[in-house]
C-alpha cells in the first residue's frame, strides 16, 4: 500500500514530513524524519480495536526539545561510553559527557535529533538516509547510514540499518520506542509479561554503566527466561536493581546475533495485545522506563510518569568500547555495518 505523507513542521527552514505505512488490515505505523522517529504505532486489540502503542508528542518543537528519546533512531553509539572516550588505532576520542561523566546515546545532538533525507522504495518501504561528518559528536570518520522502515499485514515493523565508513569507527544503532501495549496513555506497564531469550546479563555499577561482568540470571530479579509480570521484581532490592533503578540493563541473546532470531516476547493481559522482538544484534537492552515522571506529559496530554513505557533496544553491549571481551562495535573502512530489528504485533 503506498505511503501518505503530510506536513510535521520545520526545523531551520526544512521540511519535516510524517509518512504513515499502512498495511492491509488497516493497522499503521507513522515515522518522521526528524530523528528518524516513530511517532505513531496502532495495532489491534483481541476486540479488533486499533489503539496507538508507543509513547510519544504531538508536535515537532516536542520532539525537538524533549530529553526521553521516544520513538528515536540512536546514534553514533547508542547506550553508554565510559568516560566518555574510547581509543581506536591508536588514537583516544573524547566525547560529549551527556550522562554524568559518561557519554550516552551519540551525544548531545545524536542521530535522534538531526533530519534524515527520506524516499519512498517500492511504493511500501521508507528509505531515511544521513551523512554524518568526520568529527561530528568528535566521532573519526565519515559515517553514511541508511534505515529502511516497513510494515507487513502480519503487523510487523522491520526496521534495517546499513552504514560505511571512510574512516575506521565505532556504530552501534538502534530504536528507542517505548511501548506500552494497553495503549500509550493506560499507565502502568507492571502487568505487562516479559519473556527476554537469555540466560546472562551484563552487570552494571550505580551508573548504569557494565563493569564487564558477565552474570546468570538464574536466581536474579533480571531472570525473564520464562515469562514474567514486569512489576513482579522490580522494586526489589538486589544490587543489580538498586543499581539501575529498576530495570536498565543488557542482556546477552542466547543466539549471539548469529541471525534473526526472536529475542524477546510481551504481552499485555487485559488488551491480548503481544509484541515479538526479533534481531541481528547480540544483546538486547530492557529499560522500563524508571526515569519517567509525573511531569512527562505525551500525546493527547497523557501523563507518561514512571514505569509506564518499557523498551527493547537491540544493540550491541554497553561500554564494549572498554570491555574488549564484548561483541566489537567497530566498523573498518570497507565494511558494511547490516542489522536488522523486528517488532511484531499479535493478539492472543
Amino acid at each position: 500500500m503506498a505511503i501518505a505523507q503530510r506536513p510535521f513542521g520545520q526545523i531551520d527552514g526544512k521540511d519535516v514530513t510524517a509518512f504513515t505505512l499502512q498495511n492491509a488490515n488497516g493497522a499503521w505505523v507513522e515515522i518522521i524524519n526528524f530523528g528518524g522517529i516513530i511517532t505513531k504505532i496502532q495495532v489491534p486489540d483481541k476486540q479488533g480495536n486499533l489503539a496507538d502503542v508507543t509513547l510519544g508528542y504531538d508536535t515537532l518543537a516536542e520532539y525537538e526539545t524533549g530529553n526521553r528519546h521516544f520513538g528515536s533512531l540512536v546514534g553514533r553509539h547508542a547506550n553508554r561510553i565510559e568516560d566518555a572516550q574510547f581509543t581506536l588505532n591508536n588514537v583516544t576520542y573524547h566525547l560529549a559527557k551527556n550522562n554524568g561523566r559518561n557519554h550516552l546515546h551519540g551525544g548531545n545532538k545524536g542521530f535522534g535529533k538531526v533530519i534524515w533525507e527520506p524516499t519512498v522504495v517500492d511504493d511500501d518501504k521508507l528509505q531515511l538516509t544521513y551523512r554524518s561528518v568526520d568529527g561530528e559528536e568528535n566521532y573519526p570518520g565519515t559515517l553514511d547510514v541508511t534505515v529502511f522502515y516497513s510494515f507487513d499485514d502480519d503487523n510487523t515493523l522491520r526496521i534495517e540499518y546499513q552504514a560505511v565508513t571512510d574512516k575506521d569507527t565505532v556504530i552501534n544503532l538502534t530504536n528507542h520506542a517505548y511501548f506500552n501495549l494497553a495503549g500509550h496513555d493506560h499507565g502502568t506497564i507492571r502487568q505487562h509479561l516479559l519473556q527476554i531469550f537469555a540466560e546472562r546479563y551484563t552487570a552494571v555499577n550505580d551508573e548504569c554503566l557494565p563493569t564487564g561482568e558477565v552474570r546468570s540470571v538464574k536466581g536474579t530479579p533480571l531472570d525473564f527466561t520464562e515469562p514474567k509480570p514486569i512489576g513482579q521484581d522490580i522494586d526489589s532490592t538486589h544490587e543489580q536493581i538498586v543499581n539501575g533503578k529498576g530495570y536498565d540493563h543488557n542482556w546477552i541473546l542466547d543466539n549471539g546475533g548469529k541471525e534473526l532470531a526472536l529475542a524477546a516476547q510481551a504481552w499485555d493481559p487485559e488488551s491480548g495485545r503481544t509484541m515479538k522482538v526479533f534481531t541481528t544484534k547480540p544483546g538486547i537492552q530492557f529499560y522500563a522506563g524508571n526515569m519517567l515522571t509525573f511531569e512527562d506529559t505525551g500525546k493527547g496530554g497523557a501523563k507518561y510518569p514512571p514505569r509506564s513505557g518499557f523498551c527493547l533496544e537491540t544493540q550491541y553491549f554497553p561500554n564494549a568500547m572498554k570491555h574488549t571481551h564484548f561483541p566489537s562495535p567497530i566498523l573498518k573502512v570497507g565494511e558494511t555495518y547490516n542489522h536488522i530489528t523486528e517488532y511484531q504485533f499479535g493478539v492472543e
